[in-house]
């Protein structure tokens, strides 16, 4: 039984064709296979992130492509997929004392379902943060944290929806962050942009900055190299009104209480450390049997959705069988 879980949008005529050809010339250079892998090429959802963040151009997107897909197999010289098993990202032991200087976090979905992804840059210290984890430790933590979105965070949140959800909402908090901080992490945030950028594209839906310091416009003229057009033109800078700014995004039960919601997460630890929504259900036993390879993957998808109501169906169907 196959289960179709793609859902490429409203594609022109045009752009379905550069789809399919997109796939078949992947298929005959041997750059993704039939079975597809870890990244998701198997789902057309997938190919056109790529396609997408280069316009369509087949010959771009396949470079694209090939560069991610050589980065997976030889990142920190493990690749994606060892990393991903030897570091379980919400639960490596320097977790807690890593997220007092550096929280960074997932937290439930706003209003169209798309995971929040919260970064407070004003909490960050990296002289603290050094102590407590080493920088190829936490850089493996970053790589590992990115991958989670991919792998759990957006296909749980489909799952939740009923509906493909392929990206997040970015919430940067800058209230603290000054031009000292800034460049003492500055190709931190380089490196933790291209990963976003060069082998995660188009996952990014809405990126907010609130409070942003008066020297932000020094700070963007640093990081706008950086960016392709497309990511530049999905940033908002929110005005100190930013409140209801966020609220027109996300309800109010989502929304952690210190950025103008009332979510406190408070049976599960507190917002921070919970990293709470969908990808969370039942994730340690997950996780577990996915170690064990009783399971293809560590979390929830829609396609196990679809997998359910087939299998609902089938039982609502079958014919009583007479004792």
């Amino acid at each position: 039984m196959t289960v179709t879980v793609d859902a490429p949008n409203e594609l022109s005529p045009e752009h379905a064709q550069v789809l399919q050809e997109f796939r078949k010339q992947l298929l005959e250079e041997g750059v993704i296979t039939e079975e597809g892998d870890t990244l998701g090429t198997q789902h057309d959802y997938v190919l056109l992130r790529f396609l997408r963040a280069r316009k369509f151009n087949l010959k771009q997107s396949k470079a694209m492509i090939t560069s991610c897909i050589e980065w997976r197999k030889t990142v920190l010289g493990v690749g994606i997929d060892e990393i991903y098993r030897r570091m379980d990202p919400y639960g490596y032991p320097e977790r807690p004392e890593v997220f007092k200087h550096w929280p960074m976090w997932y937290h439930k979905m706003d209003k169209l379902g798309r995971p929040l992804n919260i970064q407070s840059l004003g909490s960050i210290n990296m002289t603290a943060l050094n102590k407590v984890i080493s920088p190829e430790r936490h850089w493996e933590a970053v790589v590992c944290t990115a991958e989670s979105l991919v792998r759990e965070v957006l296909p749980a949140a489909s799952y939740a929806t009923g509906r493909l959800v392929d990206n997040c909402l970015v919430i940067v908090d800058l209230k603290g962050f000054g031009l000292g901080k800034f460049w003492s992490m500055k190709t931190l945030i380089r490196d933790s942009f291209q990963v976003s950028q060069d082998y995660l594209p188009e996952t990014m839906g809405h990126l907010a900055v609130i409070n942003a310091p008066y020297s932000f416009a020094v700070m963007w003229n640093a990081v706008r190299p950086w960016l392709a057009k497309e990511t530049q033109e999905k940033i908002h800078i929110l005005s100190s009104d930013y409140e209801s700014a966020l609220l027109e995004l996300v309800d109010a039960e989502s929304l952690p209480e210190s950025l103008g919601g009332t979510c406190k997460c408070e049976d599960k630890g507190g917002c921070l450390e919970s990293n709470w929504g969908p990808w969370m259900e039942g994730r340690a036993e997950r996780r577990e049997k996915w170690l064990k390879g009783e399971i293809s993957r560590p979390g929830l998808s829609l396609e196990d959705r679809e997998v359910l109501k087939v299998k609902s169906d089938s039982t609502e169907n079958a014919t009583p069988v007479d004792s």
